[in-house]
Parts: C-alpha cells; structure tokens; sequence
C-alpha cells in the first residue's frame, strides 16, 4: 500500500514548509517538496495544514478490565487517535491490576487486538498497587511492561520505594509515580484558595512535594530512572530543578489542565474542575509554564482520566477526580500558548513527541523522518472550532474545556500508515 500525504506543512528547523510525503508498507519512505503520484494507491491531500509526527501520551487511563462503563481500550484508544495521539502510555489502574505475568500479558493482548494506536502498558510496582508487597519486576518486564508505576496511588512507605527502585534500577526500568503523601493530603480535594472560597477540605501543595523530595534523594542513591507524574506545585518544580542540577536521574510531565487552569478558575461547585493533583494558584501555573520552557519539566502528558455522568455529576466533595484529556490537549495548548506567542509551535511538538520518546528510549516514536514508522497527525491551524461534547469517542465526557472556542483541529491520524482517525 503507497499512499502520499500532499500539500501538508511541516517543521523544519522551526518553520513551516511544504512538503510531501510518501508511505510506504506502513513507514515514510520520502519527504519531498514534490513527490510524484505515479503508482500510488491513495492521494491524501493536506490542504496546507500543518502534518507532524504523531503524538506521544505516556499518561492515560483506559479503565478496562474492571471500569467498562467509564472507558475501554478501544473507546479510550479512537479518543488519541482523535486528539492526534499515535502512541500512548496506559496506566494499570485496573481491575485486576497488572501485577503479575497473566494479568500483564492479558492486557497487553487487549492492547492490541483493541487499541486504535500504539499502546504501551505500565506494570503496577507493588500487588494490586497497594501494600507494600512487591511484584516480580524482571518477570514483568520479560512480558512487556512499559515502566513501573501505582499511579492513583503514591508509595506511602519509604522502604517499598527504595527497594522498588533498586528492583527497576538493575532491569534499566523507570519508576513512574503519583506524588502524594497521604498523610498530608487530610482528605482534601481542591487547593487552599479554591477551598477557602467554596468551603470545602484543602489539600495542601506539601503532600505532593514532600514525596517528591523523598523520591529523589531515593532516586540518587538507587541511579534508578525516577519520573514524577503531573506536577502541579512551584515548589515540585524547585525540587525538580534542584535535583536535576545535582546529577539525579528525575524526569517530569506537567498535564494541559495545570498549563491551562489555576484554581482561580473555579468559581462555583463544578466537578468538572476536580482533578488530582487539584488546580494550584496562578503562581505555580507561571511556575510550570517556566519549568517546560528551561527543561525542567520535560514533556506534557495529558492524565486522561474518564469517568461517567454520574461520577461528575455531583458536588467537588465527592465527585471522583481527574477529567479527559486526549481529545482537547493539542488544540487547547495551541491556542492557548503558541497563537499567544507564549510557546513556539516547535516547542509544543516537542514536548508532545520527540522529548517523551527521548526519556522512554521509545524506538520509532516521535520523528517524521524517512524510516520511521508512518505515525502522523495533521492538524488545521487555520480554523476556529468549537469542542463539542458530540465530538468526543471517549466515553468520558468529564472535560471543563468542552464549549472552547480552538485552533488545531485534528483533520486525520495515520499509524503504521493507515487511516486510526479522520474528521468527518
């Protein structure tokens, strides 16, 4: 199967050209100002939108097997293929969690038969992502796992971190973490202004930071690879940089809604706004916002978390936490940040592809370059859209960005070549 995308714009050191690009048996076989049509199967004409490498999520909830009725491998998978996405990390957040051999290759199976693009699959670090009994880390890798994460849940005693990391540090395995002391969370649910101003529990910047600081002195003494989910707190950052500047091997991910949103934002009891980590003040959004620019924090991975109606439907108090973010993410960041001058759209596609397939040593993901597998996304810089919640293929409708006027639609999704999305 030949097919050539013509007439597309793409990066090249920083700007926009045109270019075509031939594929071929699922990879780029040429990129060219003018590719001849001879012998090809299929024409896709860009119409001057910009084409890029496909997109990179190392943090996604997909909720099957256990949670069907919030999300599935498949509804969640269209939901990246949707939002540009062509490779995606899943979270094991599942039901049963993939803690052993049988439960990690069943899932991985899933992935595949089901999944819409590429899906990697994190190994949960201890039994059922609880307690503090580890799981077998070299038998997990030897069946696929991704990385080692509990993501939901933070590794409350220091010992099962430490030798956690010892474990993933001999296998050459990043330990991927949700940040959070829960003794000093004190059951809140939104940070102290947002608290304060709706009378409801704070949960407090210093149980997402005090674990950090933990993890990373336990990060230099194992040379384990230590990467901390979604910051959201200033103060995350300057343990970050801190580390960072020490030699420590610590990586990091901000997600849109913390780049996006502060807690200023909430001006009423709408759980579409109740995330974990919850929204901080102005000043660590500005915080985060300047640690992706000096490399500090090194990519942005969404946290798409679905729910159901009635999950969301009810007060901050006890709605569940977190929202989407696979079907918003590019769009949003576009033209928040890059149509204000704030980021360069370089900037942006890097972060969204080449730096997180750096850091996770990911093999043909995130370059559109000749060889490579054909994961491509083009977007439409050019037109405005509304996000409507009849556009969503995630099940999850849970997102505070529905109704926001954005550029960079995703026009089509190609991986290994072949059609996983294209707007109708």
């Amino acid at each position: 199967m030949k097919r050539i995308i013509a007439n597309g714009q793409i990066l090249d050191r920083g700007q926009l050209v045109k270019r075509d690009i031939l594929i071929e048996n699922g990879r780029v076989a040429k990129i060219a100002e003018d590719i001849s049509t001879d012998g090809v199967d299929e024409v896709i004409d860009a119409k001057g939108n910009f084409v890029s490498a496909g997109l990179i999520d190392v943090h996604v909830h997909y909720r099957q097997p256990g949670q069907e009725q919030k999300e599935t491998v498949k509804t969640g998978s269209l939901a990246a293929a949707h939002g540009g996405f062509t490779t995606v990390c899943a979270m094991p957040n599942v039901t049963p969690a993939p803690d052993s051999v049988n439960n990690m290759e069943a899932l991985i199976k899933l992935n595949h038969t089901d999944g819409a693009v590429h899906i990697k699959q994190y190994a949960a670090i201890t039994t059922n992502r609880g307690g503090d009994e580890l799981v077998d880390f070299k038998a997990l890798k030897d069946a696929g796992a991704f990385a080692f994460s509990n993501d939901g849940n933070g590794i409350q005693k220091s010992s099962t971190m430490y030798e956690a990391m010892q474990q993933a540090a001999k296998l050459d395995m990043a330990i991927v973490e949700h940040v959070q002391d829960d003794a000093l969370t004190y059951g809140g649910v939104l940070n102290g202004g947002a608290a304060k101003r709706l009378g409801m529990k704070e949960m407090p910047w210093v149980s997402e930071t005090a674990q950090v600081a933990r993890d990373v002195i336990l990060a230099e003494a194992t040379g384990v690879h230590y990467h901390v989910c979604h910051a959201s707190s200033k103060h995350t950052v300057n343990v970050i940089r801190a580390a960072k500047q020490a030699g420590i091997n610590v990586t990091a991910e901000v997600s849109p809604h913390h780049l996006l949103l502060s807690d200023a934002n909430i001006k009423e009891d709408n759980a579409m706004y109740k995330m974990n980590p919850p929204l901080r003040g102005e000043d660590d959004r500005q915080a985060l916002i300047e640690g992706l620019l000096d490399g500090t924090i090194d990519m942005i991975a969404t946290d798409h978390a679905p729910h159901t109606k009635a999950d969301k439907d009810q007060s901050i108090a006890t709605a569940a936490f977190g929202i989407t973010g696979s079907e918003t993410a590019f769009s949003m960041l576009y033209t928040r940040f890059v149509k204000t001058g704030r980021f360069t759209l370089a900037q942006l596609v890097n972060w969204l592809t080449k730096q997180p397939a750096s850091v996770f040593k990911m093999r043909g993901a995130g370059s559109l370059a000749v060889g490579q597998p054909a994961d491509i996304a083009i977007f439409d810089l050019k037109h405005e859209h509304e996000i409507k919640e009849s556009d969503y293929l995630s099940k999850g409708k849970n997102s505070p960005f529905t109704g926001e006027a954005v550029y960079g639609d995703t026009v089509m999704t190609l991986v290994d070549g072949d059609i996983a999305y294209k707007r109708s």
